[in-house]
């Protein structure tokens, strides 16, 4: 399944689509009895699958015609792996650690497909990072790596950008990497039954202008999805609708000589197999 967020007249909705199918949603006012896809997946996968059941019984949702939201509104936590992949690690001139590199994003700094990635106005160092999101349904403590997969509810993507000047003031990043209206999570969240386990094989590719800037295959990530979760959930609970995105490959607009930058009138994509095409204008706060 598919599950996409919108808001059109002023008024914010979901909707559900079997794989290959289009979609189908409803307001949240008219589904009370579930509220919003993270309040299903807190209450468990019976809850899920009613509110499956009750999208695919709405009225058709236009994915075109429809301003797109993060998929999920307010996670609890949005965890976030730098240096996942090898060769990002070697152009930022960094060690590659044995242990995942962790940072923290928070909800306010996120938007959804189609909505403008804003260059603040203290920066202009404003840069893209193409990744995949994995997304929580089941929570827990201590998860063990043989069992890390049957914790994912499914997968998005997610465009991690960051102001590098911002990110490199202090020795932790998490700085630069929340700035309001920076932090792109959509078009929507495909369940984990519908991708190879783990997201593997995906190829993951980020645009800027038509132009390809980051490509690279999932099976490149030095710490897989099982072990991302496995990792993690040894410090912190992970609840349903948290996010883990999982880290970008090379390609990096910092990396470039002179630096890539994005900037007003620029238009980036990320997409990867199976996920969709996660689409943002760029502006000016």
């Amino acid at each position: 399944m598919k599950y996409l967020r919108f808001i059109r007249n002023g008024h914010v909705g979901l909707a559900a689509a079997a794989e290959g199918e289009e979609f189908f949603g409803r307001f949240l006012t008219d589904i009370p009895e579930f509220g919003d896809l993270s309040d299903a997946l807190l209450a468990g996968d019976e809850a899920v699958a009613s509110l499956c059941e009750c999208l695919l019984q709405g009225e058709p949702v236009a994915f075109e015609d429809v301003d797109h939201l993060p998929p999920l509104i307010s996670p609890s936590k949005i965890v976030c792996i730098g240096l996942n992949y090898r060769d990002h690690t070697n152009e930022t001139g960094s060690v590659q650690s044995d242990y995942p590199t962790i940072f923290s994003r928070f909800a306010s700094s996120l938007i959804g497909h189609r909505q403008p990635i804003l260059r603040p106005r203290v920066s202009r160092n404003l840069d893209y990072e193409g990744e995949i999101v994995i997304v929580i349904g089941k929570g827990g403590r201590a998860i063990p790596k043989v069992s890390a997969l049957d914790h994912v509810f499914g997968y998005s993507l997610f465009n991690d950008a960051s102001l590098r000047d911002y990110q490199t003031r202090t020795p932790q990043w998490t700085i630069g990497k929340n700035f309001d209206g920076t932090g792109s999570f959509g078009p929507y969240i495909v369940t984990a039954d519908e991708l190879p386990a783990g997201a593997k094989g995906l190829q993951l590719q980020t645009l800027l202008n038509g132009e390809i800037v980051q490509e690279s295959s999932t099976d490149e990530m030095i710490f897989d999805v099982a072990t991302l979760i496995e990792t993690i959930s040894e410090v912190m609970t992970l609840s349903p609708g948290d996010l883990i995105v999982s880290g970008t490959p090379a390609g990096v607009g910092v990396a470039h000589t002179p630096p890539l930058w994005m900037k007003p009138g620029d238009t980036c994509i990320v997409t990867a197999d199976g996920l969709g095409r996660l689409t943002n204008p760029i502006a000016d706060e």
